[in-house]
């Protein structure tokens, strides 16, 4: 469901000329982030990107468990060099004293992974979402 909602999305993708942190979007990138999203993502947020269950409630650890990321989540509320952030320092990388199981890939992915990474999530969004997003990083403007 998710890989046929991304190619769905592509071709809005590409009319739009949409680009994170500057970066085209280019379905090439969009199946690239899928095959990473696999590899990297997955494991934590789900294979169809609904997160962990109970994803609202601290673990017994008290840490949180790793949110959606499709349209029920809170990714699509944060901005393009926010998520980039988040993905390449992790969560307690970017906000101090926050402790969480969020890795940083730093080192692990390139930061073209990461942004193809991000591109096949937002793919995957629905309009609403997808234009919400849009706008809080045109906001922000594109980070150097």
């Amino acid at each position: 469901m998710a890989a046929a909602a991304a190619f769905a999305q592509v071709n809005r993708s590409e009319t739009a000329d949409a680009a994170i942190l500057g970066a085209p979007v280019t379905a090439q990138k969009i199946a690239q982030g899928n095959e990473l999203y696999a590899q990297n993502c997955a494991s934590c947020h789900g294979p169809d990107m609904e997160g962990q269950p109970d994803w609202k409630r601290p673990l017994k650890n008290g840490r949180m468990p790793a949110p959606p990321h499709d349209e029920t989540g809170h990714t699509w509320h944060h901005s393009d060099s926010q998520l980039f952030a988040l993905t390449k320092q992790g969560v307690s990388g970017v906000v101090p004293g926050y402790e969480s199981d969020m890795p940083a890939f730093e080192g692990i992915l390139t930061d073209a992974e990461i942004r193809a990474t991000l591109a096949y999530i937002k793919s995957t969004w629905p309009k609403r979402q997808y234009e919400y997003q849009a706008k809080v990083s045109d906001r922000e403007g594109p980070e150097e």
